[in-house]
């Protein structure tokens, strides 16, 4: 069975999402390690009541960003890790990650990219740059890693349309939503095999 290795910063919810579509059997993998950035990154509890290792790592116990990212690397080989999930991860990762796991990294993103995405733009600054543009349609966006930010070919995208009192509380929950529907069917689709990489393109087999 495929070994995914998951790294978030935060709640966790996208992490939930994944577990429960395992326990149900929607995504045949299992959870080798849930690495955080943040020692109280409330997805360390998540990963723990499930049973899963749970892995806190800290940036400034490290001389620069390389050093922390090989430290990860690290992590991922030792729990024999196939594919990494960036579940509102909220960090950089060094070339060094992603040329060992080529086109087996995904991440989430609050937008619909090309759209809002990048450098600077994450978690509640997504949304509330979505309401300062007054953009009528926003929504989530799976796709491959690669050594930009933000910028892998794409994977699979939900739309969400913006009401006239949305704020970034309310406008990030029903994006949550979506993204809790489609990083399971993406992360599903990435351990069956089914995607393949035509220039900039992600064909779903």
């Amino acid at each position: 069975m495929k070994r995914l290795g998951i790294l978030i910063s935060g709640g966790g919810t996208d992490l939930q999402s994944i577990i429960d579509n395992i326990k149900n059997g929607y995504i045949p993998a299992e959870i080798g390690v849930v690495i955080s950035n943040k020692k109280d990154a409330y997805g360390l509890v998540r990963a723990k009541d499930n049973g899963i290792p749970a892995v806190y790592l800290c940036k400034k116990h490290y001389k620069n960003n390389e050093e922390f990212n090989l430290a990860i690397l690290d992590q991922l080989q030792q729990y024999n890790i196939d594919y990494v999930v960036l579940a509102g991860y909220l960090n950089i990762l060094s070339s060094d990650v992603i040329r060992a796991y080529p086109n087996k990294i995904i991440n989430i993103h609050p937008s619909l990219i090309p759209s809002f995405c990048g450098k600077g733009f994450y978690g509640e600054k997504v949304h509330q740059a979505v309401l300062d543009y007054g953009v009528k349609v926003t929504g989530a966006t799976v796709h491959f890693v690669d050594e930009g930010t933000d910028t892998g070919p794409i994977i699979l995208q939900q739309p969400v349309m913006i009401k006239e009192d949305d704020d970034p509380e309310s406008l990030s929950s029903r994006v949550l939503e979506v993204e809790h529907r489609i990083l399971p069917d993406a992360v599903k689709l990435l351990v069956e095999d089914r995607l393949k990489i035509h220039g900039r393109r992600v064909i779903i087999r």
